[in-house]
């Protein structure tokens, strides 16, 4: 039941020369509850009927009827609705209760697919800070799309080709040890690929060579080949850990190697259609029908393939694979101009379909506001992170709940879902400030301030020894009321955040939902034995359902207790 539908049908009856979707756009949101829980303003009506604002509004008002609306009122050029909070409540609870966890869900999505690449570490060096924020965006988005109907495809598209592994290769055959690197992948592989360059710095040649062992890998060599993929596996045992850690899960592992035997198709292709032009030797394709973005480059002078080739290629396999509706792109947005330009060299060659090729673009992770730097072996160690996270989040549970049990495993829910729940309650496009103990305070927008108020409600239903049950009555007071109006949002944010690509509109939401349950909390005694402690119970469990189903869809775990 949308507030906004009864108030818009309400005013249509009285109105009909504007229609229901004008009337709906039209309605607001007061910034106080006094002032109603929904305002009509009258200007557009006074344009058309060429009367004064205030007056229709005053004229409305008399008439407006409806058995959910206790009344309107005229404030200046405005109508504001007071609705019946018992009636509607009761319905709106209800609702959630009945639906649970299917409560938001929206068929916008008919069952199409939609494609998103997303996280895409580099193989052979860490999980970076820089990578989280795609991992956790581009989860979240995926668990958004599917609450409104697609299918989606989840593509961790591995950094795991290019020049940097003939000279990892190089490094490993000069100064590796087999055993350390099996014991401890990461680490040992980064070491030698630092020391690469530090020794490269003073001996050019190595470049050479480091260039000749990935040829060598181009090539097919036998030694070259087994050791990329030795690496590549090692690599992909380390990520798991973490995305275990987060939660988050893939269909396909194809990284940039798997796009080796798939690029020449795509040059013939643009060749055929007469895109390819000679540029300094270089083969590009020309964007001049968009003056703001430079020629593509498809093909260095050299003969060497690049990004946009392979992605090029990408596109064409995923669009035959997956017959994708939509495919996202959940990546940085230094990355903007080379997603334009692909996208552009699709539709210049004839793809329509191109146009739903969406680039997500994130901001920056920041510490001390500079951004988190991986070069020269200064590397913020994610894993590290994780684990500093739970640890931190293991302390002040014992510090407020020293007897609960299964601690541990409430800590590891704690400490992740503060680091997923303080990215995204960001606007992605904004650069994040990381900070562990900000995140993990239990007061103010936090993950476990959320995750608390839920523990906290679904504490009062087990000690209310809570079940559904047929209710006569719902709330009458403002505090359960103004509570209710959120839970009642729930389906119209998930819209939005689907629409916006936007995980941070749910984030927000759920905050305002849990200081709203806060307020009441401090109001009320839940477990007296009266009239509405029914009502009251319902309204704590439709709270709960809305709650968990939230951070589900940000990708964090609502822990019962805490």
């Amino acid at each position: 039941m949308k507030l906004l539908n009864i108030a818009a049908e309400t005013l249509h009856q009285a109105i009909p020369e504007l229609n229901l979707t004008n009337i709906t756009n039209l309605l607001e949101k007061p910034k106080h509850a006094h002032h109603g829980d929904l305002a009509f303003p009258c200007f557009e009506l006074a344009k058309q009927k060429r009367k004064a604002p205030t007056l229709i509004a005053s004229e409305l008002s008399s008439i407006l009827k409806s058995p959910l609306v206790e009344k309107t009122e005229a404030v200046g050029p405005y109508v504001n609705f007071f609705f019946k909070k018992d009636k509607i409540q009761l319905k709106i609870v209800q609702k959630i209760v009945e639906e649970k966890d299917q409560y938001g869900s929206i068929d916008i999505g008919k069952g199409e697919n939609v494609v998103l690449d997303l996280s895409s570490p580099n193989i052979a060096k860490p999980f970076s800070m820089g990578h989280l924020r795609s991992t956790v965006i581009g989860n979240s988005i995926a668990n958004i799309l599917e609450k409104c109907g697609y299918n989606t495809v989840r593509i961790n598209y591995l950094g795991d080709w290019g020049t940097q592994f003939g000279k990892l290769i190089a490094a490993y055959l000069k100064w590796g040890q087999e055993e350390r690197v099996r014991n401890n992948p990461i680490p040992e592989l980064l070491k030698l690929y630092v020391k690469f360059h530090e020794e490269a710095a003073n001996d050019p040649s190595l470049n050479d060579e480091g260039r000749q062992w990935f040829k060598q890998l181009e090539d097919g060599n036998e030694q070259a080949i087994s050791l990329w993929k030795w690496f590549r596996e090692e690599s992909l045992k380390e990520f798991e850990k973490i995305y275990q850690l987060l939660g988050v899960t893939f269909d396909s592992n194809n990284g940039e190697a798997f796009y080796n035997d798939k690029m020449e198709a795509v040059v013939d292709l643009l060749e055929q259609k007469r895109l390819l032009v000679q540029s300094d030797g270089a083969e590009v394709v020309e964007l001049e029908e968009n003056s703001s973005l430079p020629p593509c480059l498809i093909k260095k002078s050299d003969g060497a393939t690049l990004y946009a080739t392979r992605d090029l290629a990408a596109a064409l396999y995923r669009k035959q694979e997956y017959k994708f509706s939509k495919a996202l792109y959940i990546v940085g947005q230094e990355q903007t101009i080379h997603f334009q330009q692909v996208k552009a060299v699709l539709k210049k060659a004839g793809f329509a379909w191109a146009e739903e090729m969406h680039h997500v673009p994130f901001g920056l992770l920041l510490k001390d506001g500079k951004k988190m730097s991986t070069r020269k072996g200064k590397v913020v160690l994610l894993e590290e992170v994780i684990k500093e996270a739970i640890q931190l989040a293991e302390k002040n549970i014992q510090s407020k709940n020293p007897n609960l049990s299964d601690q541990e495993e409430i800590a590891r829910q704690v400490g992740v879902g503060a680091i997923i729940f303080h990215d995204l309650k960001n606007y992605r496009m904004n650069s994040v400030e990381f900070s562990l103990e900000g995140m993990l305070k239990f007061e103010g927008e936090t993950g476990p301030y959320v995750q608390y108020t839920y523990a906290r409600a679904n504490s009062i239903l087990k000690k209310g020894n809570w079940t559904p049950e047929i209710i006569e009555d719902g709330l009458k007071d403002s505090y359960s009321w103004e509570l209710t109006k959120l839970l009642q949002e729930f389906p119209a944010m998930i819209e939005k955040a689907h629409e916006d690509f936007d995980p941070s509109i749910l984030a927000k939401h759920i905050v305002d939902v849990c200081q709203s349950f806060n307020s009441w909390y401090g109001q009320v005694k839940f477990l007296t034995e009266d009239d509405e402690k029914a009502a009251r119970l319902a309204l704590v469990a439709a709270t709960t359902i809305t709650i968990k189903e939230s951070l589900r869809l940000l990708g964090i775990q609502a822990p019962q207790e805490m």
